[in-house]
């Protein structure tokens, strides 16, 4: 994760208008079923192997590009997709850092009925921060990120297990973009910008994986399974999102997490959401862990540092955020 920028009452005279009457109540009732006739056989989602998935990505150990758990991890995430009835596709390619280096990256891609061109795309970075800029020791050390990388992965792919299972009526699209938290460390001495973050959502923007590629809307998930999270809406979503944002916590609202899911808004985020709105032309919010109020640290106390491993996660906040995304997909029609 990066960096914040921004009744019909009726009274009856007759028996003929108690009827009339009821008629009509009737017919109300048909039309607000036609506007809004939510599913009622949406999964259940299981907070306890979201939560699974992301100990198995810290076990591999900090997934920097280019390392050994990185390939590892990808691999595993390939074969999770494959395993849950997905056609399966790895990008690879080469992208440079915000110093100049040059970065293997991997985006692994796993497409649910992939024949239909009425698609949702859900999105989160699997990659983790090559150094705790945030933290007071071992600066130059790779955090594990099991809430800044794992979390996001982990409801994805017990969603992913879902939509194999019981197809939803779209096509889903699952993307975990690699080279996201690559940016320059703050304080550092290089001076960063906002396009050397979320490499791998650039590289997929600009050339993703089935020519022409398009769906009908993004959701990004990043940071979605510490203790203490709370979701507001954030800013480039409303920019660029509007309308997903309101189907995503309206949907929170209905299914009973609006005490995670805040009717508040934060600035704009610098995340993989911003180039897949602006450079792929699909628009995508993000569910983002940030709390509004100062002292609550923003991304959390955890935030860039060591302490973000397993100790701050939580399978209830991750089963809330499963439960909220399948509702939304599988209301899609």
């Amino acid at each position: 994760m990066t960096k914040t920028n921004f009744k019909l009452v009726c009274i009856a005279m007759s028996l003929t208008m108690l009827v009339s009457c009821a008629d009509e109540n009737q017919n109300t009732h048909r039309k607000k079923e036609e506007v809004a006739p939510f599913r009622t056989d949406v999964p259940t989602f299981n907070g306890d192997s979201a939560y699974a998935h992301v100990q198995t990505q810290v076990d591999f150990g900090p997934r920097v590009p280019g390392s050994k758990p990185w390939a590892a991890c990808a691999e595993w995430m390939a074969a999770k997709l494959k395993a849950a009835g997905a056609q399966v596709v790895t990008q690879e390619g080469e992208v440079t850092a915000f110093d100049g280096t040059k970065l293997p990256m991997k985006n692994v891609i796993g497409s649910f009925k992939p024949e239909l061109t009425s698609r949702v795309l859900l999105f989160a970075h699997w990659d983790t921060r090559p150094f705790a800029d945030k933290d007071e020791t071992r600066q130059n050390f790779p955090i594990d990120g099991a809430n800044d990388g794992g979390s996001g992965v982990g409801v994805l792919l017990e969603a992913a297990r879902h939509f194999g299972a019981f197809p939803p009526e779209v096509g889903v699209d699952i993307i975990f973009f690699d080279t996201e938290d690559y940016g320059a460390p703050e304080g550092g001495a290089v001076e960063g910008k906002y396009e050397d973050w979320c490499l791998g959502s650039q590289y997929w923007a600009k050339d993703p994986h089935v020519k022409g590629y398009t769906a009908r809307f993004g959701i990004l998930l990043d940071m979605v399974g510490a203790k203490d999270a709370v979701f507001p809406k954030e800013g480039t979503s409303l920019y660029y999102a509007a309308g997903v944002t309101r189907k995503i916590w309206s949907t929170a609202k209905r299914v009973g997490h609006g005490n995670l899911f805040i009717d508040e808004q934060v600035g704009q985020t610098i995340d993989d959401h911003l180039f897949v709105s602006s450079l792929a032309n699909i628009p995508s919010a993000a569910i983002v862990h940030y709390h509004p109020e100062p002292d609550k640290y923003g991304y959390g106390h955890f935030h860039h540092t060591h302490l973000d491993n397993m100790d701050i996660m939580d399978a209830e906040v991750m089963r809330a955020v499963g439960q909220v995304l399948l509702d939304v997909v599988y209301n899609e029609k």
